[in-house]
């Protein structure tokens, strides 16, 4: 950043600065010094501009350069981190930027900054920076989709007709599912995290390996108690006890655990703000198990709060679907307003005869022609099918 320059004593005449930024085209500043020590620094533009003036010549051409200098010019040691140098910058305002900066080495002149300089370099680190970023990120989304191939195995193995569909609003997101396969049924759960992206993936982090213990501590067949379960372990790991007005957080999830018992066909649900629907072959209209208005984890969810299980005998032939908000909230349409749950029940009544496959397809269709040009507001993640 600093660039070597000639300098002039504070007693060199105007006459003197004239004839060396005429001689000198590429001098934009000229820093004034007593001894070896900056005081001031003249601009080539307001120097300029100022001698061009009628009668200037007469009156100042003789008197000392001070007359023209910036006597409070930002003034920089040679060691300063690039960061630090850019905040200095900008609280010395515009001139610093537009006419520059002295550089100094042990109080002594070393150089001249450029504001333009500046800016380039800092806009090359956060490129860099970013790239970095990326880098990391793009990882993250490898290692969080690793995460969920185990599930995608198991639900493929035991439903074969279900499709999950999971779309993170960014490269990683804050909707997780787990589905895991046992002797006597399966076990499903979709989770909304609070926030999306880097914040969204860590809480999918914490969430998902706390339902990993609970599942090992509990089993699978209770889906109320596990529910129960992971809202204390997400409250105990981020310090979100009830009533503690020291939790630096309030995160959390809303999320639907299913138990399928094979021998019965019950399906056995509990839900903290994420309903299920339910479409049998003989109805002519979505049915809606409603979640309790818990959520989970946060600082308000009672620590010993215990969610209900809702049992459901499930028909052959039935269709199955649960979703996180992010299907349900996008805003779109000539109207610019949610999509909602009206649209969802009519594309599951319009496709109830379909394959979870294609029932799954035409509402992202649908989903995606709402939404327009609109941006995607959340993740978007939903399970539909057939047991």
């Amino acid at each position: 950043m600093c660039v070597e320059t000639v300098s002039v004593p504070s007693d060199t005449s105007n006459f003197a600065v004239l004839e060396l930024f005429t001689e000198r085209r590429d001098l934009n500043s000229l820093p004034v010094i007593e001894g070896e020590r900056p005081i001031g620094l003249i601009s080539r533009n307001i120097f300029m501009s100022q001698m061009s003036k009628p009668f200037y010549h007469e009156l100042y051409g003789k008197k000392s350069c001070i007359a023209f200098m910036d006597k409070e010019p930002l003034i920089v040691d040679a060691a300063m981190s690039i960061e630090a140098l850019t905040f200095r910058a900008v609280e010395s305002g515009e001139k610093a930027l537009a006419d520059g900066f002295i550089v100094t080495r042990d109080g002594a002149l070393a150089g001249v900054g450029f504001g333009l300089q500046l800016m380039n370099v800092v806009a090359n680190m956060q490129a860099e920076k970013n790239r970095q970023i990326m880098h990391s990120i793009d990882y993250a989304s490898v290692i969080q989709r690793a995460l969920l191939r185990p599930s995608d195995l198991a639900l493929a193995d035991v439903l074969d007709d279900a499709h999950l569909e999971w779309q993170p609003r960014d490269v990683v997101g804050g909707d997780f599912y787990h589905f895991a396969r046992y002797e006597d049924g399966w076990f499903a759960a979709i989770a909304d995290c609070t926030g999306h992206g880097v914040p969204g993936a860590f809480m999918t982090l914490i969430s998902s390996s706390t339902l990993t213990q609970a599942l090992q501590q509990l089993g699978p067949r209770d889906p109320a108690a596990l529910i129960g379960e992971v809202n204390r372990g997400v409250k105990s790991m981020l310090g979100q006890i009830e009533g503690n007005g020291n939790a630096e957080s309030n995160d959390g999830m809303d999320a639907a655990f299913l138990w399928f018992d094979n021998a019965t066909r019950q399906l056995h649900f509990a839900g903290a703000k994420l309903p299920l629907f339910q479409l049998d072959p003989e109805q002519q209209a979505v049915q809606t198990i409603d979640a309790e208005r818990m959520g989970v984890g946060y600082v308000d969810s009672p620590q010993d709060y215990a969610w209900n299980n809702k049992v459901i005998t499930i028909p052959e032939g039935s269709l199955l679907f649960l979703t996180t908000d992010g299907l349900i909230d996008q805003i779109g349409g000539a109207k610019d307003i949610a999509y909602g749950k009206r649209r969802m029940r009519d594309v599951l009544l319009a496709q109830r005869t379909a394959c979870a496959r294609h029932v799954s397809q035409a509402m992202l269709d649908d989903y995606q022609a709402w939404q327009g040009a609109q941006p995607r507001r959340d993740d978007l993640t939903f399970f539909c099918f057939r047991p």
